[in-house]
């Protein structure tokens, strides 16, 4: 059963990460639906500053061809005086309805080089959020987690039932301690929490540093693509555009304590308190190879392949059920890989050249 919306007309939302991938276009969404939108980011250099810098001057333009307010603050989550005055301005001179919060340092491999930049960013930088929430009246946190917190589950497909006590990498461990986190704060301050586990997104104003654009760039050039895992594996690969339909829809839904939660045979992904965990994926996991021909399909060249072994801290396959955020907010993807990859080239030539 669908929850119910408790959107009524605009809102003022705070979005952090508003310079990265995913908060990007959900600062876009919200700006283009009529929106008080506050952007926060750092902008720091961990990818291209200048790829950070373009989405922010198309969040501009957004912004004044919807005519929505929109405010950018350059700070960073682990400031607590920087946070907590974002939380005290709030937008357009009131507190914040809500918060989607898409900050955190990312990247599986560059927790194994630098894990205190995710203390920092995933921890510290989380704890002001709940505060700031839960000091503001703050009517619902959403926040990103990662389909990576299954770890060295192998049962197929990842449901939010199963357990998630194997983090394969310091990155996974520090985004299930945002769910135990946040879960915390909806038991004691009864504060609305719902996180959203990720899956794999792709597609236009994408990061640099993940396999799509990494591909993308080294068959245009004409270079090899370095395929881990001799190629034997998959990903649930979701398009950005169905993964902010999602979050957008799971905002517009705030938590609400389960009727049906059992404390003698407890579900992690709800609870008495006002808490919900969900996938957000494409519920289709494709084969590595068959993502690369649709990378090669659409730049009309074909991919020189280095096959490597699997890196550490990486799972072979990713597969998401996505069936309780479907029925919980009536959302479910709809656009094919064939589809999405298209999309992704088009942008990537046209930013690219």
């Amino acid at each position: 059963m669908a929850e119910k919306s408790t959107r009524e007309g605009p809102e003022r939302v705070l979005v952090t990460g508003a310079a990265g991938f995913i908060g990007f276009h959900t600062a876009a969404q919200l700006l283009r639906r009529g929106d008080a939108v506050v952007g926060f980011d750092v902008v720091n250099d961990y990818y291209d500053p200048a790829l950070k810098e373009a989405r922010l001057a198309e969040l501009d333009r957004i912004a004044g061809e919807s005519g929505s307010s929109w405010r950018f603050l350059r700070a960073d989550l682990a400031d607590r005086a920087a946070v907590e005055a974002a939380f005290a301005e709030g937008a357009e001179g009131a507190p914040f309805d809500r918060v989607i919060n898409l900050a955190a340092q990312a990247g599986v491999r560059y927790s194994l080089e630098n894990p205190l930049a995710y203390v920092e960013s995933n921890l510290v930088g989380f704890t002001h959020i709940l505060e700031g929430c839960r000091h503001h009246g703050v009517r619902h946190l959403t926040f990103a987690s990662t389909s990576s917190v299954y770890g060295g589950n192998r049962r197929m497909p990842f449901a939010e039932d199963q357990g998630v006590d194997h983090p394969l990498q310091f990155y996974a461990a520090t985004k299930r301690a945002n769910e135990l986190m946040a879960h915390s704060y909806a038991h004691l301050y009864a504060l609305p929490v719902t996180g959203l586990r990720f899956f794999t997104v792709y597609g236009p104003w994408g990061r640099p540093d993940m396999a799509p654009m990494l591909f993308a760039k080294a068959i245009s050039e004409g270079r090899p693509i370095k395929v881990f895992n001799h190629g034997n594996h998959s990903r649930d690969f979701t398009y950005v555009g169905d993964i902010v339909e999602g979050v957008i829809r799971a905002s517009d839904r705030p938590a609400t304590p389960d009727p049906a939660w059992n404390a003698m045979d407890p579900d992690p992904a709800t609870s008495n308190a006002p808490f919900r965990i969900y996938n957000i994926g494409n519920n289709a996991p494709t084969q590595l190879a068959d993502f690369i021909a649709a990378i090669e399909a659409a730049l009309g060249k074909t991919a020189i392949q280095e096959f490597l072994p699997l890196q550490p801290g990486d799972v072979p396959d990713t597969f998401a059920d996505s069936s309780r955020l479907e029925r919980a907010v009536d959302w479910s993807p709809g656009t094919p890989v064939e589809e999405g990859v298209a999309r992704f080239i088009d942008w990537y030539r046209s930013f690219y050249g």
